[in-house]
C-alpha cells in the first residue's frame, strides 16, 4: 500500500496541476490598453460562435479612441486618417494565416472637442472558420504620423461532434445608468459608472437525448485596492494582502443561479447583474449533462473608479492628491461628501500651494495627465496611478533608463546608475502567468527616501515641476 501511495501521489499532484491549468486557460480577461503617449489608443476582441445555419464563424472588434488621433483641419474639417489591418492566425498550426486584410477609415467632425473625446469608433469584422484555436492581431495606424500599435487577442471554437455540445468563450457588456445601449466591454477594467452587466455565451450543439444543468456563478475576490505606502515607509510583508496582489484562493460568491436547457440546438445564454462595488471578479459557468465531465468558462474582471481610466469627478481629482498630502489632511478632505465642496476644496488646494493661477492650471493639468497615463500603462488588480509604479512615475514622469531583469525591475531618474537618490527598484513578487495575470511589481522601500519624496513634493507644490523634473 506504501509503494501504490508513493507512485499515485505525484500522479494524482500532475492530473490536479494539469486541470487546473486546463481550466485556466478557460478564463477570459480582456485585453489591456497596451497605452503608447501619441499612438493610436483602442481595444479589440474576439469571439467564436455557430451561425443559425450551423457555420462556425470568429466576430473581430475594435473599438478606436477617436480622442487618440491625430487631426488635420480640412475645409472647416478635422479629419483623422487611419489604417486599419487584422491578421487571424490558427494555433494549431502558426504558419497557417487564414485571413488577412486592411482598409482606411476616416473619422470627421467639426467640433474641436473631438480632439480631446473618449468616444470611440467601433469596428467588426465576421469570417467564416473551421473550429480551432485563433490568435488575432489587430494593428492601427494613425496616417497622419505613421504611429501604429498593434494588439494580440486569443480565442476558440471548439469541434463539436454531432450529438455531443460544448461552451463558447463569454462576452462581456455593459449600460450606464442613462439609459444608453449595451456597450462590449473589451478590457479587465471597467468604469465604475457602468451600471449593469450582461454576460451572453452560447451552448454549442447539445444532445438530444439529455438535459443539461448550467450554473452560473459571480464571486468576489480578496485584493488590495489600497492606496500605496510613502516611499520612506517599511516594506510590505509577505503574507498581507498588498504583497500578493489578489488571493484567487479567497473568494466571496455574491450571486449564483441553476437553470436545465431544453433547447437543443446552439443557443445563447445571457445573465445580467447590477454593477458590484470596486474590486476584482469573475462571473464564472458550469455546464454539466449527466455525470458527465464538466465544462467551465469564465470571465475575470475589475470595477474602478467611475471615469477609468480618465479623471474628471471631484472625488477622482481629489485621491491622487494622497502623495502631495499628510494622510491626516488627506482623510479629511475625502471625508466631503457634497461633490461641489469637494471640487472646491481640491481647487483651494492647489491654489493655495502655487499661489499663481496660470501655473496652478498647467501644474494641475501635468499632475493629471500622468495619472490618467499611469491608469493606461500600471493597470492591475487595482487603479494604474495606486500601485507602486504608478506613485512614482506621477511623481517623477517617466524614468530615464530602465533595467528589467527577472522579478526586478529599476527606474534610473539620473545618469549615474549607482545615485541612490534616484535609482528605484522594484521586486515582483510573483510572476505573470495564468494563474496570476498581472504585473505587479513593489517598490524597495527605504527611510532614506524620506527627503527625495518631501523635496519631489515641493516641486509639485510651488510649480517649479514645470520646469525641472527631479
Amino acid at each position: 500500500m506504501k509503494r501504490i501511495s508513493r507512485y499515485m501521489l505525484p500522479f494524482l499532484a500532475v492530473f490536479l496541476v494539469s486541470c487546473s491549468a486546463s481550466r485556466n486557460l478557460d478564463i477570459e480577461r480582456g485585453t489591456g490598453y497596451n497605452f503608447k503617449a501619441g499612438h493610436p489608443e483602442f481595444r479589440t476582441a474576439a469571439f467564436g460562435f455557430v451561425d443559425e445555419q450551423n457555420n462556425t464563424m470568429l466576430e473581430i472588434t475594435a473599438e478606436v479612441v477617436k480622442g487618440s488621433l491625430i487631426y488635420k483641419e480640412e475645409n472647416d474639417t478635422l479629419q483623422a486618417r487611419m489604417l486599419v489591418e487584422y491578421q487571424v492566425q490558427d494555433l494549431e498550426n502558426s504558419d497557417n494565416i487564414l485571413v488577412s486584410n486592411q482598409m482606411e477609415r476616416t473619422v470627421k467632425s467639426t467640433d474641436q472637442a473631438i480632439t480631446s473625446s473618449r468616444e470611440a469608433l467601433d469596428l467588426t469584422f465576421t469570417h467564416a472558420v473551421d473550429p480551432s484555436r485563433y490568435r488575432v492581431l489587430v494593428s492601427i495606424t494613425d496616417l497622419n504620423t505613421e504611429k501604429n500599435i498593434t494588439q494580440s487577442v486569443e480565442t476558440a471554437i471548439p469541434q463539436t461532434e454531432q450529438g455531443d455540445y460544448n461552451l463558447s468563450n463569454i462576452q462581456m457588456f455593459g449600460k450606464e445608468s442613462d439609459g444608453g445601449d449595451w456597450e462590449q466591454l473589451n478590457t479587465y477594467d471597467v468604469k465604475g459608472k457602468v451600471d449593469s452587466l450582461r454576460f451572453v455565451f452560447q451552448v454549442i450543439s447539445p444532445r438530444t437525448d439529455e438535459r443539461m444543468q448550467i450554473r452560473s456563478r459571480l464571486v468576489h475576490f480578496e485584493s488590495d485596492t489600497s492606496y500605496p505606502r510613502p516611499m520612506h515607509y517599511s516594506n510590505y510583508s509577505p503574507s498581507s494582502i498588498e504583497y500578493k496582489g489578489i488571493d484567487y484562493d479567497e473568494e466571496t460568491e455574491l450571486q449564483s443561479s441553476q437553470r436545465v436547457l431544453t433547447d437543443y440546438s446552439s443557443t445563447y445564454i445571457e445573465y445580467k447583474f447590477a454593477t458590484p462595488g470596486r474590486g476584482n471578479y469573475r462571473f464564472a459557468v458550469n455546464a454539466r449533462r449527466g455525470e458527465e465531465e464538466e465544462l467551465f468558462k469564465a470571465r475575470d474582471f475589475g470595477v474602478k473608479s467611475k471615469n477609468y481610466p480618465n479623471i474628471s469627478t471631484a472625488r477622482e481629482l481629489a485621491r491622487p492628491l494622497i502623495y502631495l498630502m499628510g494622510e491626516g489632511d488627506h482623510e479629511e478632505m475625502m471625508e466631503i461628501s457634497d461633490a461641489d465642496s469637494l471640487k472646491k476644496e481640491v481647487d483651494r488646494f492647489w491654489l493655495k500651494k502655487i499661489g499663481n493661477t496660470n501655473r496652478a492650471r498647467q501644474v494641475i493639468e501635468l499632475y493629471y495627465q500622468r495619472v490618467e497615463d499611469a491608469n493606461k500603462q500600471f493597470s492591475n488588480f487595482k487603479e494604474g496611478w495606486k500601485t507602486d509604479l504608478g506613485m512614482i512615475y506621477v511623481l517623477f514622469g517617466a524614468p530615464w533608463y530602465t533595467r528589467d531583469r527577472l522579478k526586478e525591475l529599476i527606474w534610473y531618474y539620473s545618469y549615474n546608475h549607482s545615485d541612490p537618490d534616484y535609482s528605484y527598484y522594484f521586486d515582483q513578487p510573483k510572476l505573470k502567468n495564468q494563474y496570476f495575470p498581472f504585473y505587479h511589481y513593489l517598490l524597495r522601500r527605504s527611510n532614506y527616501y524620506y527627503t527625495v519624496q518631501y523635496q519631489q513634493r515641493q516641486l509639485w507644490l510651488t510649480g517649479q515641476i514645470l520646469t525641472r523634473q527631479i
